[in-house]
């Protein structure tokens, strides 16, 4: 996954935020992978995301990467301080 992930960043098929973080979690039943991501707004976020996943190699990487995935949920916060 990891792997896949650097190919991803290094061919700019990330969604475009102001910032992009992924983090690990160890712990647990199984291995966790974060992704934080800072948008504006969620418009901003949505525009981004559906404009990404409808390119073709996108389409082709993620094929390759859920293969790696169990389980999978999204939160959308927003910071208030």
């Amino acid at each position: 996954a990891k792997a896949l992930l650097d190919e991803a960043f290094k061919n700019n098929m990330m969604p475009d935020a102001s910032f992009s973080k992924v983090y690990s979690d160890f712990t647990g039943d199984s291995y966790r992978l974060i992704f934080e991501e800072g948008f504006e707004t969620l418009a901003e976020f949505e525009n981004s995301l559906t404009k990404g996943m409808a390119k073709p190699e996108w389409q082709e990487w993620y094929g390759r990467f859920k293969e790696h995935v169990t389980s999978s949920n999204r939160e959308i916060l927003k910071q208030v301080i």
